[in-house]
């Protein structure tokens, strides 16, 4: 019982920690998108 609890924590923070970067990426690709129509000569 005890490995499944820990297979389960494991498979939930493995997912959190994947939401968390797949939302960095979005928004550094969101930044990028609004600052490349700047001309900043």
């Amino acid at each position: 019982m005890k490995k499944l609890l820990l297979l389960v924590l494991l498979a939930g923070v493995g997912y959190l920690v994947y939401r968390q970067v797949t939302a960095n990426q979005d928004d550094d690709d969101l930044w990028s998108e609004v600052g490349a129509d700047q001309d900043l000569r």
